[in-house]
């Protein structure tokens, strides 16, 4: 049976330590904290962990000190919970963590399920002694939870981050792009990087920033970076507070960077290329490429979705060393996830789709919207985080007078999101629609996708067909006189649209031909 006993976190009472039944010679996990700060350990002699604790400057400042016990516990046990207790907590908020993120571990052993259960009792009981504040589920959902550097990376992702910090300690200045596709982890990454060079000897005095050029995703991260000890809200910036000099610079969601055209404000871009000594073409890749000695690029390039966004051939003419992550962590059902990725990437690739069967991932097609938006909030109300999204293809009058609906089909009517930062979160968001801008970069448990009139399929020719007075993004679609460029923008939308979901998609299509050319596909996939 699990128990937490409470002891007071000083020398002259470690001998209580040591009388206790669990005191030496048995894997027990363990808190210390002074209420504002705490340290999360795992050892199988808590009398000797805590003599040597003691010795630290950073830990003596902590005065009580929780040890989480159980007969059952064994090595591999006490490993994953005090990975679990870490991650967890330094999402809750309640407490500022001492701890490092370079040693979490993520791995299976015999009857890990039990101990899993476990972990949720120990949770339980943590907030009836105030030690933890919110319910594990409202902390899973939280993007606090999802982007906090307290993660246990994937295989591959570990694989990049040691040759990256190899790089980086060998004092070669170069820049590097890691290449990844929706749900690879690249933010976590990112934010994992970010921590691990504040920490290691050879790096911790090196000045470095976190580049996200998505407002609502660099709010997240900055709340991220205040709670985290080592690090600052100030450390994470957008492309425009890029103007001193930097030894690193790490960009998240790099395909978002923008060039001179279709922007809201031009005045600021040229005060900054003049400000740097740039031409006037300068964009804002070329800020950061002139402001830092590395730089880490996390990009896709199926995620660039407007003509502001940085063309791929920017990128490519880069010299750069490139790495690639492939495990995916967002959408659900492991091998049967990577399946379903791989379906959404071939139907809009126009590449004949074999592999069709992801059973474990609920994907649907529907033929009622108004069936996919009560379905919908009937999941929302058992999980939360299922939100409606659509690509632009219906005018913003709710913008100008808020009595007024935005999208009507079969008489079912919605508004566009209300609020442009933090939408997925906000309270009116599930009888909301969002658009491409409020989701890009964050994960929803179950998304409704409406895709629009404004693409459609030719069953003879077997191509997309796109129509351009449909698309009602104006920055989207003015000065673009290639079809082939923004009917890219257009597939790019709904890919990321379509790969938001951890659970799950729905989907309704309004437009006939593609409709036919999803189900053909997808074969008995259909929800009616």
């Amino acid at each position: 049976m699990t128990d937490i006993k409470t002891f007071e976190f000083s020398k002259n009472k470690f001998d209580e330590i040591r009388k206790y039944s669990f005191g030496s010679n048995w894997p027990v996990v363990y808190l210390i904290e002074n209420g504002k700060e705490l340290y999360v350990g795992e050892t199988i002699n808590i009398y000797s962990r805590s003599n040597q604790h003691y010795e630290n400057s950073e830990r003596r400042k902590l005065s009580k000190i929780h040890v989480i016990t159980d007969e059952e516990y064994n090595k591999s046990a006490t490993l994953d919970i005090e990975s679990s207790l870490i991650q967890y907590i330094s999402a809750d908020g309640r407490f500022i963590l001492q701890n490092g993120n370079h040693g979490l571990k993520n791995h299976n052993y015999f009857d890990r399920q039990k101990y899993q259960a476990k972990f949720e009792a120990i949770w339980t009981e943590l907030q009836k002694i105030q030690l933890t504040q919110n319910d594990l589920v409202q902390i899973k959902n939280s993007d606090l939870f999802k982007y906090s550097p307290y993660k246990a990376l994937t295989i591959d992702q570990k694989a990049v981050a040691d040759e990256l910090l190899h790089e980086i300690k060998s004092g070669n200045e170069r820049a590097y792009i890691v290449n990844g596709d929706p749900g690879t982890g690249k933010t976590i990454l990112a934010t994992y990087l970010f921590k691990q060079l504040s920490e290691i000897k050879e790096t911790k005095h090196l000045k470095v920033a976190l580049v996200v050029p998505m407002t609502g995703l660099r709010g997240t991260l900055k709340k991220i970076f205040k709670n985290i000890k080592g690090l600052s809200a100030n450390m994470v910036i957008g492309p425009s507070d890029v103007t001193n000099q930097y030894d690193i610079l790490i960009v998240d969601e790099a395909h978002r960077l923008k060039q001179r055209k279709n922007i809201t404000n031009y005045k600021s871009f040229d005060d900054n290329n003049k400000l740097l000594g740039l031409g006037p073409d300068a964009t804002e890749l070329d800020w950061i490429m002139k402001c830092s000695k590395s730089q880490i690029l996390f990009y896709d390039k199926n995620q660039s979705v407007r003509p502001s966004d940085l063309s791929p051939v920017k990128f490519e003419e880069l010299a750069v060393k490139k790495f690639e992550l492939k495990s995916q962590l967002r959408i659900g059902g492991g091998e049967d996830g990577e399946k379903y990725i791989k379906f959404i990437q071939d139907i809009f690739d126009l590449v004949e789709v074999n592999d069709d069967k992801f059973d474990k991932y609920d994907f649907q097609i529907y033929e009622d919207i108004g069936k996919m938006v009560s379905d919908i909030k009937v999941k929302n109300s058992k999980m939360d985080l299922c939100r409606i999204v659509s690509g632009y293809a219906w005018p913003w009058a709710s913008k100008k007078d808020a009595n007024k609906h935005d999208i009507e089909i079969d008489n079912i009517k919605l508004k566009w999101n209300s609020v442009n930062h933090n939408w997925v979160y906000s309270k009116n968001a599930i009888n909301e629609v969002g658009c491409i801008h409020t989701v890009q970069g964050y994960d929803l448990n179950y998304a409704g996708v409406i895709i629009g009139p404004e693409i459609s399929y030719d069953p003879i020719k077997k191509k997309f067909i796109v129509f351009p007075e449909k698309y009602m993004d104006m920055n989207g679609k003015r000065g673009v006189s290639d079809i082939e460029e923004l009917e890219r923008y257009i597939i790019n939308i709904y890919k990321t649209l379509l790969t938001r979901g951890i659970h799950g998609t729905y989907v309704y299509i309004v437009d006939e031909g593609l409709r036919n050319y999803f189900k053909e596909s997808l074969l008995n996939k259909i929800k009616t």
